[in-house]
């Protein structure tokens, strides 16, 4: 069995859309890293999306824990134009389509960017390749809130609309572990 330790990055306070623009993540939280570093097992694997919120955070949980090359599929979802927009901005200049790519997430995709189903086969393809090189063991992934939920959707079987009622915090972590015959759900958003 190889077990996923999924854990967003640390904050952003940003107030818009944030996809796949590089926006720096404050880690000024020393004490809630150090729960999340304590929580973590110390002899894992660990990866993370190469956007630098993702890559700080995992600077900041190394702590002698193998580092794994960045992931650029482990980044969030592509927002493409509407990155950096406000939502109120992005609903007012294409009210039908933003509508639709949260109500019916799928095959809808902002200008620019990538759809629902795309960004899960490209998070999929990453976790996948993660879990063929490393079976068997403890990795841990620092990624993103959509890039996350691509992976608890896929864990449970659901619709994607069925995993937006989750929250995913940031300094969360999310297990999902994949043995032979399947994948086994432990914490979701669990903040140590």
């Amino acid at each position: 069995m190889t077990r996923l330790w999924w854990v967003r990055h640390g904050p952003t306070h940003e107030k818009t859309m944030v996809g796949w623009r590089d926006v720096p993540a404050d880690l000024s939280d020393t004490a809630a890293l150090a729960r999340l570093n304590a929580h973590l097992p110390q002899g894992a694997l660990l990866v993370s999306s190469d956007l630098i919120r993702a890559t700080a955070t995992a600077d900041a949980l190394a702590h002698g824990r193998q580092r794994l090359p960045h992931h650029p599929g482990l980044r969030e979802l592509h927002f493409g134009e509407w990155d950096g927009q406000p939502w109120d901005t992005v609903a007012q200049s294409h009210p039908k389509l933003s509508r639709a790519y949260w109500e019916e997430p799928g095959h809808h995709a902002p200008p620019g960017g990538e759809s629902w189903n795309a960004a899960a086969a490209r998070v999929s393809a990453a976790a996948d390749a993660l879990i063929a090189a490393h079976p068997g063991r403890d990795i841990i992934l620092v990624a993103h809130y959509g890039a996350i939920l691509t992976q608890l959707q896929r864990a449970m079987g659901s619709a994607p609309l069925d995993v937006f009622a989750h929250r995913i915090d940031n300094l969360s972590v999310t297990r999902i572990d994949r043995h032979a015959t399947g994948w086994n759900l432990g914490a979701i958003n669990h903040l140590p």
